[in-house]
């Protein structure tokens, strides 16, 4: 089970974003794209096929999976994830401090 999913709400905990939030937009094995986050410029060529039109572009770039941390709203800061089992089988997130995570 992952720790950080897409649709999450999470804090950037290192590197040169440190402190940024956002939304994971997507996880490729243990990099996650964040929404405006690690912001890059990228120069793209015309691509008529596809009714792209070129020039400079900014989109996010990805992020080591380690660099970041589940946001916990009712303490207002980013937290450590872990897993557990239920009594009726559903594993679940769930934050250190106790707090389930996934309803």
């Amino acid at each position: 089970m992952n720790r950080i999913r897409k649709g999450d709400h999470v804090v950037v905990i290192t590197g040169k974003n440190k402190g940024q939030r956002g939304d994971v937009l997507r996880v490729d094995g243990d990099r996650v794209v964040v929404s405006n986050v690690n912001v890059v410029k990228r120069h793209t060529k015309p691509n008529p096929q596809a009714n792209q039109p070129g020039g400079i572009v900014e989109r996010e770039a990805a992020i080591h999976i380690s660099n970041v941390q589940l946001f916990n709203s009712a303490q207002n800061k980013g937290e450590r994830v872990a897993t557990k089992t239920l009594e009726d089988g559903r594993k679940v997130r769930v934050f250190v401090s106790g707090e389930v995570v996934d309803a």
